[in-house]
């Protein structure tokens, strides 16, 4: 089974992006091929092999990824699989491709895994970084409803089957876009805690577009992806949790800008789920209303 990872770079992190590279070239096993994109920005000097691209312009998170999974051709069809992986992260066990490549050979519905998150100086886990609702406990590995995405393993061939990461949400959700097509394709999300991706404890919100984004990317996940009775109910719990948390005003203004824009603008081409995977999701723990 071939793996391939995928980094997407500002090229303002270069010594990060390659002490990450260094940890993917320590991998046991078969060597894992490597897609470097500068995602609007020159790429810094990187060592000969790698697949690189240079974009003349920030297409976003899920726009970069995408040009990074076609330099392993078309839906990367030269590869098995593709990690994505945060270009300030670094993988600290070398079995971590193997662990990957037994997972996926293991079990052939295997569509995602996520992999867990901690910081290198703390260990600790985020909660946001547990793609569940019971976070609590993130040594707990699971099926799961959605994955990180700048930690995680994608079989390529989900990527020929629903489509890629919808590039139009630039920031925010388009994890769960992509895992909402792929659930309902059939495939299979794992959480698995013994994946580890070393990276810097964050806040997200340091994103300035961080607050119109996430609300207006919510808008168009259920527009894109929900039964239409389940649309305003998943709008509406989101709406209610995000005033319960007392935002600032600013932040509550840029929020409820993008919830505007979310309902007056496009969202891409809408692919309702089934109800059977409305009924799955629920059982896994995560009914497609929060």
């Amino acid at each position: 089974m071939k793996v391939g990872a995928v980094v997407i770079t500002l090229g303002n992190r270069p010594s990060e992006l390659q002490d990450l590279l260094d940890s993917v070239a320590k991998q046991h096993g078969p060597a894992i091929e490597v897609a470097v994109v500068g995602n609007g920005s020159p790429l810094p000097p990187l060592a000969d092999g790698l697949r690189t691209a240079e974009l003349p312009e920030n297409l976003g998170i899920p726009g970069g990824r995408n040009v990074g999974v076609e330099l392993f051709g078309p839906g990367g069809s030269d590869v098995d699989v593709v990690m994505f992986l945060d270009d300030d992260g670094v993988l600290p066990c070398q079995d971590t491709g193997e662990l990957v490549r037994e997972a996926f050979e293991a079990d052939p519905r295997l569509g995602v895994i996520s992999f867990r998150i901690a910081d290198p100086d703390t260990g600790v886990t985020q909660r946001r970084h547990v793609p569940r609702l019971r976070a609590s406990d993130p040594l707990r590995s699971s099926r799961v409803t959605t994955f990180l995405g700048g930690a995680c393993a994608i079989r390529t061939r989900v990527f020929q089957q629903v489509g890629p990461l919808p590039a139009e949400f630039f920031y925010a959700h388009e994890e769960t876009d992509l895992a909402w097509r792929a659930l309902d394709a059939g495939w299979k999300i794992d959480y698995r805690s013994d994946l580890l991706l070393h990276h810097p404890a964050t806040s997200p919100s340091r994103h300035a577009v961080y607050h119109r984004m996430v609300a207006r990317n919510r808008v168009w996940l259920a527009r894109r992806n929900l039964p239409w009775p389940l649309v305003p109910a998943y709008v509406a719990v989101w709406f209610g949790i995000t005033v319960a948390r007392r935002p600032s005003r600013g932040a509550l203004r840029a929020w409820l800008g993008g919830f505007r824009e979310g309902w007056v603008t496009p969202c891409g081409e809408r692919r309702p789920m089934r109800w059977r995977t409305v009924w799955r999701l629920t059982r896994l723990g995560r009914p497609p209303i929060i």
